[in-house]
């Protein structure tokens, strides 16, 4: 009787154990993204980053901006970084110097200043959205920060046919999630706003991941020997817009910086607005 009565008791015990870790085991469930007609997960909508990677990778306490007249309004936010493992990144001896330059003359060299096209990575975590236009055979990128596009080559790899500013893309899926290799790169773009720089030998590989209905992973591993003594990754949330009246708008800043590029090259200077 009693052997009886202890094996129902453990019986009891077990029960009570497995219904307790349902709920445990249904939240870490994989998400499933919703489907495409080629049965890949359907990454269209409008994303943005909500950080200040764009200021600087690192880690940072707030600081001073840029321009002291604007005060607060040009500020430093703070931000935790978004740089995998050690929160710096692997400069060459040469390069870090180079780096070091940019800053000192970040107001004046930072491409973002001049309106010029972001580049890959920094593309992604500007402090303004970007959207996703998949079908099975190309996925377009169109970023609101100067009309910047780029197309994802989702058939066989190509080359590059010359060096530009947002490089070149070829992508595959990787179950649910979209690997980006980007070769092609001018040498032109910044990584952010303290002046993190690479060389035309830049080579990026992107991973777009779903993770929720609104959310999304985005991690990015960055190589350039000329620049960086090892390869080194960034990664960070991305988050899709919900308004009902979501959309890209258009920011395209050219005209906003054409005093500022070509306004010494008048004849009689501008009066002041």
């Amino acid at each position: 009787m009693r052997n009886k009565l202890r094996i129902a008791t453990m019986a009891g015990a077990a029960g009570l154990f497995v219904l307790a870790a349902l709920p445990a085991a249904a939240q870490t469930a994989p998400y499933r993204a919703p489907r495409m007609a080629d049965n890949h997960p359907n990454l269209n909508g409008i994303w943005q980053a909500l950080n200040t990677a764009n200021w600087d990778l690192r880690g940072h306490a707030a600081g001073m901006g840029r321009v002291v007249a604007l005060g607060s309004e040009d500020a430093e936010a703070p931000g935790l970084g978004v740089i995998d493992g050690a929160d710096d990144i692997p400069y060459l001896p040469a390069a870090k110097a180079k780096k070091d330059q940019n800053y000192a003359n970040r107001l004046k060299d930072d491409p973002e200043v001049k309106c010029y096209l972001p580049g890959v990575p920094r593309a992604t975590y500007m402090p303004y959205p970007f959207q996703v236009v998949q079908s099975t055979k190309t996925i377009m990128f169109s970023y609101e920060y100067a009309g910047a596009v780029r197309v994802i080559n989702m058939d066989k790899p190509t080359k590059s046919p010359t060096d530009s500013w947002m490089g070149w893309s070829n992508g595959h899926w990787d179950g649910d999630t979209l690997v980006i290799d980007v070769t092609g790169f001018n040498e032109d773009s910044w990584l952010d706003r303290v002046g993190d720089y690479h060389s035309d030998a830049l080579h990026v590989v992107e991973r777009y991941t779903p993770r929720s209905p609104e959310t999304m992973n985005y991690e990015a591993t960055i190589e350039d020997k000329n620049v960086f003594a090892r390869p080194w990754k960034i990664s960070m949330p991305l988050y899709r817009h919900v308004e009902k009246n979501a959309q890209l708008l258009e920011f395209k800043c050219v005209e906003f910086v054409e005093e500022l590029l070509y306004g010494p090259l008048r004849k009689q200077p501008r009066a002041n607005p």
